[in-house]
């Protein structure tokens, strides 16, 4: 391999622009085999040129402290141990390493003079199996999953217990990548991440540590730390009738690799998610602990998947902050990122079981308020009873209707008509999707027995929030609303008195699946609140 021979550095004056790499690089006259065009992608870290039937990839001069390629030895290096480690997983496509070096002043493949730069060589793969293409088209499922789960449980299994790797399993060492993250990420707080996500996503992240302790011991002391891919997502797979190619392993840290097997695993099963299909990441975590024989590994998962999604959205914000990438390329990365942040708030909160959180309160608590905050950081549909009530009277939601309209559209027969619509429209969203959040008073026992009842139907996992508030401030509240025509509720003071006799505390309801947040101050700090209890209570269940 080319790369392997004896060179000398080239003098720093003949090292190439960024500028004249990409004019060599994109002339299809540049390679030894003269293709036809070359298509340019690139990420935070490289240029990839796809010209058929080969792929070459340079890596950027930069440094983000995790990674480091700002010197030609550097690049060099990196680029042999990419090769090196890939062939592993991924044996026919890594080719080599072939370098670039200025000839009579032009740059060339392999040519005459000191290298100047270093491109890793790869066989093109066949675009119709790449399983991001697959999901897309509907034909990624349990079948390619087993075979995905088959290969990496033998890979983990043949590795021999190695102390150096084992050692990165531990809460310290952990917590370099984890406060890493956040360190790298606060500049783009109200760019592609909100403050309430970054803050609550570091709580979760510190509370599961300081929870969970004897788990993390427990797994270095067994052996699941493992030198994994690092990078598992769909993008690096690669499956066909004749075979199956998983590539692009971490090869520039080592600490990015050296991971529980929970980790790796679920990396894969996070995209999965952000592919909408949490049914197939359930499913290849649980495929993965059964042939690993690992059962304690899905009590890890949530807070791996929470961490990969959270990765995956540093590196968007990378790549969008990059001057080189298009500024049509950079909104898409800013769109992808806010994506994946609110996927790792989900893990955090709610983990990847489908959820309803349920919304509930005395009148005037501000329920409605906290029920679309959380809806809006979570992405999910927000279900009202007070919107979906006029709904099904034809009503708008602004403006109170008359004592006449108000006495038969609260009535119990409206009202258990707009509860049992409320009941159908969760169980379809729990049903399809992750989750949904639920408003309504729920005052009654009875209604919160039946959405328990929807919930169970769906498989999902349901939480009760209780907004709370003291009396002065809901009275405060209902008289504000007298000058507020465009409130959807229709209670007012005159109500108070009534609809607080009428409420029936949530006694039945274990500590687990009743969190009470206060509602008093702003509309941004009992969203805060709610989102900490919910990621306090993700990190003590066991």
């Amino acid at each position: 391999m080319h790369s392997q021979e004896a060179h000398h550095p080239a003098p720093l004056d003949e090292l190439p622009s960024p500028e004249e790499l990409l004019r060599f690089l994109k002339d299809p006259r540049s390679y030894p085999h003269l293709p036809e065009r070359v298509d340019f992608v690139q990420t935070h870290a490289s240029y990839v040129f796809l010209v058929p039937p080969y792929v070459y990839k340079v890596k950027k001069p930069v440094n983000f402290g995790f990674l480091d390629y700002s010197t030609l030895e550097k690049r060099k290096h990196f680029c042999e141990r990419e090769v090196a480690l890939n062939r592993e997983l991924c044996a026919e496509a890594y080719l080599g390493v072939v370098p670039i070096a200025r000839e009579n002043g032009n740059l060339r493949f392999e040519g005459a003079g000191e290298p100047v730069e270093y491109a890793v060589r790869m066989s093109q793969l066949p675009e119709d199996f790449f399983a991001k293409r697959i999901i897309a088209n509907g034909l990624f499922g349990k079948t390619e999953l087993d075979r995905v789960a088959e290969r990496l449980a033998a890979f983990y299994s043949g590795q021999p217990r190695k102390e150096s790797v084992l050692d990165w399993g531990r809460i310290e060492k952990l917590q370099i990548t984890s406060d890493e993250n956040f360190a790298q990420t606060e500049g783009d707080i109200g760019k592609t991440i909100d403050r309430v996500t970054w803050e609550t996503l570091r709580f979760f992240t510190e509370e599961f540590y300081r929870q969970r302790a004897p788990l993390f011991e427990r797994r270095v002391r067994e052996g699941w730390i493992k030198d994994g891919h690092g990078d598992l997502h769909l993008e690096h797979i690669h499956i066909s009738p004749q075979g199956l190619c998983i590539y692009d392993r971490i090869e520039f840290n080592d600490r990015f690799r050296s991971v529980d097997v929970a980790s790796d695993a679920a990396f894969l099963a996070m995209d999965l998610a952000f592919h909408e299909r949490f049914d197939l990441g359930l499913y290849f975590l649980e495929q993965m602990a059964r042939r690993l024989n690992d059962p304690e590994m899905l009590e890890l998962t949530d807070f791996y998947c929470c961490q990969r999604a959270y990765v995956r959205g540093k590196v968007e914000s990378m790549t969008a902050r990059d001057p080189l990438v298009p500024l049509s390329a950079q909104e898409q990365c800013r769109r992808r990122a806010g994506r994946y942040f609110q996927l790792g708030l989900r893990y955090a909160t709610v983990g990847s079981r489908p959820t309803a959180l349920a919304v509930l309160g005395r009148v005037g608590a501000g329920k409605t308020t906290l029920a679309s905050g959380l809806a809006r950081e979570l992405g999910w549909e927000h279900l009202s009873s007070d919107s979906l009530r006029k709904e099904l009277a034809g009503l708008p939601n602004g403006g109170r209707p008359s004592e006449e309209v108000r006495s038969w559209l609260y009535s119990p027969a409206f009202s258990e008509k707009t509860y049992d619509e409320l009941f159908r429209r969760a169980l379809d969203v729990l049903r399809t999707r992750s989750g949904c959040v639920v408003d309504a008073t729920f005052s009654r026992r009875e209604e919160r027995r039946r959405l328990h009842e929807i919930c169970s139907q769906a498989g999902a996992e349901l939480i009760l929030l209780e907004a709370q508030a003291n009396h002065s401030v809901r009275r405060d509240r209902l008289q504000a609303r007298e000058k507020q025509p465009a409130v959807i509720s229709d209670a007012r003071m005159e109500n108070l008195e009534l609809l607080d006799g009428r409420f029936e505390p949530a006694t039945e309801a274990s500590g687990q699946t009743l969190l009470r947040i206060p509602c008093e101050e702003s509309a941004e700090a009992a969203v805060s609140e709610a989102l900490h209890a919910l990621a306090s209570r993700k990190a003590a269940t066991p």
